[in-house]
């Protein structure tokens, strides 16, 4: 029995154009939700109807997945190049900065020259110095080396450190040495920085300065600092005479007159010069009953005890009083 279809029984028919078309939208479809993030489309809107609109080829869609396709389709790719074209051609044509292009000479290094360092002292001026004495017997032909002074934040190869620069030195097809030199500022007056190449010997020299730092003007110097001697110190005191060893001296009598202390805030008042207490008060004056009356000793009456309190000082807020007279008292 002929079979219509070229396949086998039961796996159904060829897939038609119409049908493969449609499994390669699918399939571009699903790679574009895992690849594309909508959110930073521009095109894409979504409007009150809850469908998905392309604000630049004006469709509408029913899901992001089919957004998506028409994303990947021939219209919107046409009409994305066409805005492309358009804002290029009206954007201004602004003039491009003339960059100066370096070539970078590619040459095979021959290793480390030979150098010679020499520390130096002036003692006139008290400054210390360094002579450099680099060699480049191999040095190319109508050149001269080069040196300059790197900061050591500008190199990588050490941790950063304040105290200390680097000087450098390179000439083709020697490889670039540097030497670390503290971070003082240097004397480049004439006589004292200099460099000179000499061609015969091939020899490059280099001689530097570091200027003296300025003394500390917050920490005053003594004269007996100044001058490298210490200060005396007093010879201790002679011992006494007729102490046994090991026994602690007697000690200095007091003076014989001694200021007063001074008087406390609620404490009782100073006792006069002549050391009796001073008399109390009289008691008013006046017509009645207490006109005629002399304090002395009564009979048959307890005597009155002290204010609590403090030895000398009165409860706060209260007042003495003198006692109440007998009854009989004036008959």
């Amino acid at each position: 029995m002929d079979r219509e279809w070229g396949s086998k029984p039961g796996s159904g028919g060829a897939a038609s154009a119409q049908n493969e078309a449609i499994d390669r939208r699918e399939r571009l479809r699903r790679l574009a939700l895992e690849t594309i993030d909508l959110a930073k489309d521009p095109y894409f809107m979504r409007n009150h109807l809850g469908s998905y609109e392309c604000k630049l080829c004006l469709t509408l869609h029913n899901n992001e997945g089919n957004y998506l396709a028409h994303t990947q389709g021939k219209r919107h790719q046409t009409n994305l190049a066409k805005r492309a074209a358009r804002e290029a051609k009206d954007a201004p044509a602004l003039p491009q900065p003339n960059k100066r292009k370096v070539n970078i000479r590619k040459t095979v290094k021959i290793g480390r020259p030979g150098y010679r360092v020499t520390k130096q002292f002036d003692p006139e001026t008290k400054q210390r110095s360094l002579l450099f004495q680099i060699e480049y017997p191999e040095i190319e032909d109508n050149t001269k080396p080069r040196h300059r002074f790197m900061s050591s934040y500008e190199q990588r190869i050490e941790a950063n450190d304040k105290r200390f620069q680097y000087l450098l030195f390179a000439a083709e097809p020697y490889e670039i040495i540097s030497f670390k030199v503290p971070s003082t500022e240097i004397d480049k007056s004439t006589p004292k920085f200099f460099s000179h190449w000499d061609p015969d010997s091939k020899m490059f020299t280099l001689q530097l300065y570091f200027k003296l730092k300025p003394p500390e003007v917050n920490k005053p110097q003594s004269v007996a600092a100044a001058n490298g001697t210490l200060p005396s110190q007093p010879p201790p005191p002679p011992p006494l005479q007729g102490l046994a060893a090991g026994s602690r001296p007697p000690p200095p009598p007091l003076p014989a007159s001694l200021p007063p202390p001074p008087p406390m805030g609620n404490g009782p008042r100073p006792m006069p010069p002549g050391g009796a207490p001073p008399a109390p008060p009289p008691p008013p004056g006046g017509s009645g009953a207490m006109a005629n009356f002399t304090p002395g000793n009564q009979v048959g009456r307890p005597p009155m005890l002290p204010p609590q309190g403090f030895p000398g000082q009165q409860m706060q807020g209260q007042v003495m009083r003198p006692p109440p007279p007998p009854p009989n008292m004036g008959q």
